[in-house]
């Protein structure tokens, strides 16, 4: 069972209603003690180690009698058609959820080749895209994904997303850097567009 033995990949729901991926199962060096490494999927998306029994532990009632959560981090499953469509956790009434993104007149005018994607996705967070963005199968949801962020990446950002294609983007101004993650993206649609034919 998912929830007693957490695996890479694999996402789970904190009790105060955040969403987290499991990046990896790992091994204290000096005690040998079993540990989570996990990675948050909102705001910066900050990287954490816990020990595995605290993991997959129930919440304390004495402490947080109000939680409804049965385990401080419960197992969530996304159907593919969830993923596509939100990427989103359940939502509570007692936490806020982020707020979508607003359009801005500071975006950047769409060149020729991406007013040819598909046509806008409902108005998802950044987070939300984010996420979309990870569990995306192809190299073209990742591409239409990135298009519909341009003027809502960071650096950081582009960090994360260059880890999940294996890819280095090097430092330098954000434009740039997102304009060479785009061109790296191409170039895998083409190969992958190839590889079907």
């Amino acid at each position: 069972m998912p929830q007693s033995d957490p695996r890479p990949g694999e996402k789970y729901l904190h009790f105060k209603n955040k969403l987290y991926q499991i990046i990896a199962i790992a091994q204290h060096a000096e005690t040998g003690e079993k540990m989570v490494v996990y990675q948050a999927l909102y705001g910066t998306f900050q990287t954490y180690v816990i020990p595995w029994f605290m993991f997959v532990s129930q919440v304390d009632r004495q402490k947080y009698p109000q939680v409804e959560q049965k385990y401080c981090f419960q197992w969530v499953e996304f159907k593919k058609e969830e993923r596509e469509q939100t990427s989103k956790p359940p939502k509570r009434e007692s936490v806020k959820q982020p707020a979508a993104v607003p359009e801005t007149s500071e975006r950047k005018p769409v060149k020729q080749e991406e007013a040819i994607t598909k046509p806008p996705r409902k108005e998802l967070s950044t987070e939300q895209k984010m996420m979309a963005f990870f569990d995306a199968d192809t190299s073209e949801e990742r591409y239409d994904i990135l298009l519909d962020m341009r003027g809502e990446v960071t650096d950081r950002m582009i960090n994360n997303m260059a880890v999940v294609l294996d890819v280095v983007i090097e430092e330098g101004p954000l434009d740039i850097r997102y304009e060479e993650l785009k061109a790296c993206l191409r170039t895998r649609q083409r190969y992958e567009r190839n590889r079907l034919k």
